[in-house]
């Protein structure tokens, strides 16, 4: 219990280091398809260019197709130039929404969307943080990692009591049973997994999979993860008969032991853990974490169901202290690695009680704390009298208070991490504003964004023919003016890209309220023609200092 107290200590030290401040941010430069534009043939890919090197936030960089659902891959950053892969869409033809949330080089978050067409405009689609998950696979997610969680449990604890400390005259039926019952719940927990990742991604319901989406999902890394899962846990069911029951195994034990911890390894990489920062020590923390979970959980459940009742006390006095040993140090490693992942994943002493992470967790450490004191209890049972009835009751607490973890952890690993839950409460909402404008002489569409108070407003301009093709600029210009006060108009020009019927420039907004914009566009020599609109500043829409 002392090692586990100076574990904690150290872990509110760590936590109460004060993070330095964000000096400056990305912005973000431009994107292909550009913001606005309407291109022929629906992209494979998304490059959008920051500032600065960004890192994206998992789960929060997606692309909806006009038909509303999620088509995008796994984003990557490099340095400044973040990719998006996208796959087709069912429904090509139309208006598509890309939603980014990034870290900036120096933790600062950025947030956005912007839009394209192909072939014409249509509704915009829905917000994926408005439309987010459907509940059926929320619901669902939990439930398959809680299911793996237990198939760990109840196949380690008593595969570990069969291999070494089984008596001998007690029946190993029933307890192999529940080792293979383990297993196949870890096969149906992957399988489920796999399942459900499709819906997740595309935004659908569960039951809304097509054989593309499950079959981008086998080739993910997640899906190769998952797949490797079930291998790993074939061989292990494979070599597994000898050694339950109680045979020689120099080579099979340890090849066991080995597969085990490689089997592990892929909760962490489907988690949080593998895009967090320290990547490999959060992974190597939370792989002692779900073993001494499964080793300590799984014997007691071992004692509770099958060895305390009906064996003889002699036996329990030899056998207990010796479990009870290695409970011990389950326990400390348990709360090693739980300490580690903490320090790193909460980020902060305000992030346990200012966000759904550390809230949560701060619950499991409160059920944890519970379950130690009846384990020490317990501990003096042992030494003080092996057979006794109060011991049963004490490891039944025990049992019912680690379920409950079990339960807590299923839903905590689908919760942002404290660290980036905190960052993304505080971050500046970009949300910018896109439209379309039409004269006699050209269709223009435009982008503002962030749409704040202050000169730190960038416009993406773009202009076609009515029939939908670009259309080549001469010289651009845009006047903004606050309606209902006596300020003067401010025209600036907007320079010209290539290809020349993109423009791109910057717009101060001094004061909240409603802007009248106007821009005009020269085609040609002589053809000219002005269209306007009007845009909302917020007054809450002040940017935070940098």
């Amino acid at each position: 219990m002392k090692r586990v107290l100076l574990l904690l200590l150290v872990a509110l030290g760590v936590l109460a280091v004060p993070a330095s401040p964000a000096q400056a941010h990305a912005s973000l430069l431009g994107a292909v398809p550009a913001p606005g534009s309407i291109v022929g043939t629906s992209p494979t890919e998304i490059v959008v260019t920051f500032s600065e090197a960004v890192t994206p936030v998992s789960g929060r960089i997606q692309v909806i197709s006009p038909d509303g659902k999620r088509i995008s891959g796994e984003a990557r950053a490099t340095g400044s130039t973040l990719r998006i892969p996208v796959r087709k869409a069912d429904q090509p033809l139309g208006t598509y929404l890309v939603s980014y949330r990034v870290i900036s080089a120096d933790s600062h978050p950025i947030g956005g969307a912007l839009t394209f067409s192909v072939g014409a405009p249509s509704t915009r689609p829905a917000d994926p943080g408005q439309a987010g998950t459907h509940r059926s696979v929320t619901l669902v997610t939990p439930v398959t990692r809680f299911l793996g969680y237990a198939g760990l449990t109840l196949a380690a604890g008593p595969a570990l009591f069969l291999a070494v400390l089984w008596p001998r005259r007690r029946s190993r039926a029933g307890a192999i049973k529940v080792v293979y019952a383990g297993l196949g719940l870890i096969g149906v927990s992957a399988l489920a997994s796999l399942w459900a990742q499709a819906p997740a991604s595309s935004g659908a319901a569960l039951w809304d999979v097509s054989a593309r989406e499950l079959g981008e999902v086998l080739s993910s890394s997640y899906g190769v993860t998952l797949l490797a899962r079930i291998g790993v846990l074939a061989v292990i069911a494979g070599l597994l008969p000898p050694l339950l029951r109680g045979g020689a195994g120099r080579v099979r034990a340890p090849a066991v032991v080995v597969l085990a911890l490689a089997g592990m390894t892929t909760w962490p990489l489907t988690g949080h853990a593998a895009a967090s920062p320290l990547a490999g020590v959060i992974v190597a923390s939370d792989v002692v974490h779900i073993a001494a979970m499964a080793v300590w959980l799984g014997g007691l459940v071992t004692l509770t169901v099958f060895l305390l009742r009906r064996t003889d006390p002699r036996v329990l006095g030899v056998m207990l202290p010796v479990w009870s040993r290695w409970a011990a140090l389950a326990v400390v490693w348990l709360v090693a690695g739980g300490v580690v992942q903490a320090v790193v994943q909460v980020g902060s002493i305000g992030a346990l009680w200012q966000t759904g992470y550390g809230r949560l967790l701060l619950a499991k450490v409160a059920v944890l704390a519970v379950t130690l004191a009846f384990a020490w209890f317990a501990r003096k049972l042992v030494h003080r009298a092996p057979g006794a009835t109060g011991l049963r009751r004490t490891v039944g607490v025990e049992v019912l208070a680690t379920v409950v973890i079990l339960g807590l952890s299923s839903v905590l690993v689908q919760v942002n991490p404290g660290r980036s839950a905190a960052v993304d409460q505080g971050a500046v909402r970009e949300q910018g504003v896109s439209q379309t404008l039409t004269s006699p002489l050209y269709t223009l569409q435009f982008n503002i964004y962030p749409v704040e108070i202050g000169d730190n407003n960038t416009i993406h301009a773009f202009v076609y023919t009515p029939a939908g093709a670009p259309l080549p600029a001469d010289e651009w210009s845009v006047t903004s003016r606050l309606l209902d006060h006596d300020v003067e108009p401010v025209t600036q020009p907007l320079l010209g890209l290539i290809p020349r019927h993109h423009a791109v420039g910057a717009i101060a907004f001094p004061f909240p309220g409603t802007y009248e914009i106007k821009f005009t566009v020269r085609i040609g020599e002589l053809d000219q023609a002005t269209v306007k609109t009007t845009v909302a500043v917020p007054a809450g829409s002040v940017p935070a200092s940098r």
